[in-house]
């Protein structure tokens, strides 16, 4: 595990176009391009410099396999508010590598001086889910049927870890 460097930009744009491919529970449905990685890279890494976020890659045999991140409340009075993200390359699910992706998160995210963390998840993706629970989040809030996709509607499910 490691911060994202440039010349990661390939391995990051065909981690997320492969989970487009797949369908993955996820709200991107085009598939990215290499401009457009660019500029989520250089946006993620300006966030990092003014101490708005943290980002981070996990790699295997020297190819990215997953990528996470923590978004800092935007407002001061929500400054102690983290937004969590996480995405990992379908062959490396089921390792392990989420738990402990989440877990070194959760550290740095106090060393970020962070009182709460949030994520999303849709309610179909009960191996996400699984793996938040088991770090400690608690689901705090649904939206019902926020997505819809192939033909059904998806609720999305807010959760909540206090690191209090």
């Amino acid at each position: 595990m490691r911060t994202p460097r440039w010349e990661d930009v390939d391995d990051l744009l065909e981690l997320i176009n492969s989970l487009i491919e797949e369908e993955a529970d996820l709200p991107f449905e085009a598939k990215k391009t290499r401009e457009e990685e660019v500029d989520w890279l250089a946006r993620g890494m300006a966030q990092v410099e003014k101490g708005e976020a943290f980002y981070m890659v996990a790699e295997v045999d020297g190819r990215v396999i997953a990528s996470a991140d923590i978004s800092r409340g935007k407002f001061r009075c929500m400054s102690h508010l983290g937004d969590l993200g996480i995405v990992i390359k379908s062959g490396y699910r089921d390792l392990g590598i989420g738990t402990e992706i989440m877990k070194f998160l959760i550290g740095q995210a106090r060393e970020m001086g962070l009182k709460v963390l949030t994520l999303r998840v849709f309610s179909t993706n009960e191996r996400a889910q699984h793996v938040y629970r088991k770090v400690g989040f608690k689901e705090v809030g649904r939206v019902p049927k926020a997505v819809y996709r192939n033909g059904k509607y998806i609720d999305d499910i807010i959760m909540a870890l206090e690191l209090v």
